[in-house]
């Protein structure tokens, strides 16, 4: 079953988004092994990222093996603060 994730970040911006997709995402621009979808924008009082995986088990591997090792790193212009998080068991995903 495909599962979603929604990340805001409070006070976000393009800068911190850029700066932390590019150090968690593949380098040439395609997304990371089990994420089937991926958008991120401007929302009211930060930046917004959403993301839908094959599986909550794709989306744990990219989560526990990328995603947390390199900002617990630190990403120089990255966000500052974790995200509030919203988990979607999705039902429908219309390509």
């Amino acid at each position: 079953m495909a599962f979603g994730i929604v990340h805001f970040f409070p006070g976000g911006t393009k800068e911190n988004y850029e700066a932390s997709i590019g150090a968690v995402h593949p380098s040439d621009g395609s997304l990371p092994a089990g994420q089937v979808f991926h958008a991120a924008g401007a929302s009211p009082g930060g930046w917004t990222i959403m993301a839908v995986h094959e599986s909550k088990e794709s989306w744990e591997q990219f989560r526990d093996g990328t995603l947390m090792p390199r900002m617990q790193q630190g990403i120089e212009g990255g966000f500052p603060s974790p995200p509030e998080e919203t988990e979607i068991d999705i039902y429908n995903v219309v390509p």
